[in-house]
């Protein structure tokens, strides 16, 4: 009899409980058309009890922008963190869905007493089994706010993907930049070399003064220092560059890729009406969702759960058996859940209001960056088209006209420093311009070339 019993509750327990598996795949929303072509970190369901360090197969030579952003976005470490919080969000979904365990109770009286009952010959003993019965449809409510949960991880790992994309970008291009920057401080190192020599020369022939020699002698030492500069803030934006897949020192040599590629720039309006994409916007309306199903639960949670007992009592002084069961009913007196009501009433008006917050917000770092985007592209060009040809032209003349005896050193020089200024110039408006370009489409989730905008738009 008591086995049978006994067996009964092992059954009833493991009915009760559920079995439940978590899914092998992150789910992750639909990646937006900025790298979706990309492979990403996907976390194992039962992860290793050491950190599983993943070989890196850096490039040993030039590095493209595409192999950069394939690296960033398998490896970087920020982003492999978001990727677990969706697993974490798994595990609580599957947490949320699961039923309350049964309880066994066994209790023994009138044991060990004096006289006839200092053994178990007088003994009563009562084995119970009670369960939990949630009502209100709590376990649907808590299942669907996980699985709420679960979505805005995902949003937020996409927010996080664009993150790194972006980061990636900008430093590829500082990394260019700061190429050309080297390059350009040794062209202007060896024509600063050229022009010493030939000013020694004059100098020597009586035809100038030695003044001006000590003039292009300072001027040489100030272009070696900043060739060192540049030297120097190469290899950080390399290390920069490096450090969004991994912490070790960059193992590829240059950046391969064209600063002064530029793509004729949209309207500001077309661009706006694709901010909706942008996953700092899009979430929201799933946040106001999950805020409605937590005030739906908190509504559950204001009416009483039942618990339900049943079991069996044993008389051995009788030999006899006896069926018990019960019913326990939490009394609504005073707490009736009304703080948490009101907590949630109160987290779904902040929502409404972040929602609106973050579209204005994004809208104003849309025009913040189209602003930075549309003066880096103007400069950028009128300098190419008006500026440095003619800089390069007033310089070589320059140098004709003080070899030949017909201009000071002084012209040469303000030449020289008005060419490679421009120079400079243009390679920061092109930087400029690659940041700013990372940028927008951050904030709209995709290309700005009209390809890309024409399919965003209609997917929309």
């Amino acid at each position: 009899m008591w086995i049978r019993f006994l067996l009964l509750v092992m059954l009833f327990a493991l009915g009760t409980s559920g079995c439940m598996e978590q899914s092998n795949d992150v789910t992750l929303p639909q990646q937006k058309s900025l790298g979706q072509e990309f492979r990403i970190f996907q976390p194992p369901v039962k992860p290793a009890e050491t950190p599983d360090v993943s070989e890196i197969s850096e490039p040993n030579g030039p590095i493209t922008l595409r192999q950069a952003l394939a690296l960033a976005l398998m490896h970087n470490p920020e982003l492999r963190v978001f990727s677990w919080d969706v697993r974490v969000s798994q595990a609580r979904l599957l947490q949320a869905g699961l039923w309350p365990n049964p309880e066994l109770e066994v209790e023994v009286e009138e044991a060990g007493g004096p006289g006839q009952r200092s053994n178990f010959d007088g003994a009563e003993t009562a084995i119970q089994l009670s369960q939990l019965i949630e009502l209100g449809d709590k376990r649907s409510k808590r299942t669907k706010l996980a699985s709420l949960e679960k979505e805005l991880a995902g949003w937020d790992y996409e927010a996080k993907r664009l993150d790194v994309f972006t980061a990636v970008a900008k430093a590829f291009a500082e990394v260019l930049a700061a190429q050309q920057g080297l390059k350009l401080t040794q062209e202007l190192l060896q024509v600063s070399e050229e022009l010493v020599n030939t000013v020694t020369k004059r100098v020597n022939a009586g035809k100038d003064s030695p003044l001006e020699k000590t003039k292009a002698i300072v001027a040489l030492s100030n272009i070696k220092i900043q060739r060192q500069k540049a030297i120097h803030y190469l290899e950080f934006t390399r290390k920069q560059l490096a450090a969004t897949w991994t912490d070790k020192k960059p193992q590829f040599t240059s950046a391969a890729g064209r600063l002064d590629s530029l793509s004729p720039i949209p309207s500001i309006d077309k661009l706006t009406s694709l901010i909706e994409q942008n996953p700092d916007i899009a979430r929201w309306s799933l946040e106001i969702d999950k805020d409605k199903a937590a005030l739906e639960l908190e509504k559950a949670k204001s009416i009483s759960d039942i618990t339900l007992r049943g079991g069996l009592q044993r008389f051995n002084e009788t030999d006899d058996n006896a069926i018990l069961f019960g019913i326990s009913i939490p009394l609504p007196i005073s707490d009736k859940n009304q703080a948490g009501k009101l907590q949630a009433h109160y987290e779904l008006a902040r929502a409404r209001e972040e929602q609106r917050a973050a579209y204005t917000r994004v809208q104003m770092e849309l025009a913040r960056a189209y602003q930075a985007l549309s003066s880096a592209y103007t400069e950028a060009t009128e300098l190419e088209k008006n500026v440095l040809q003619g800089a390069e032209g007033v310089f070589e003349a320059s140098k004709t006209g003080y070899t030949q005896g017909k201009l000071d050193y002084l012209n040469v020089l303000d030449a020289q420093r008005t060419l490679f200024e421009a120079k400079a110039r243009y390679i920061d408006a092109l930087a400029s311009y690659h940041a700013a370009k990372a940028d927008v489409e951050r904030l709209i989730g995709c290309s700005i070339d009209s390809e890309t905008l024409s399919k965003s738009e209609d997917s929309k």
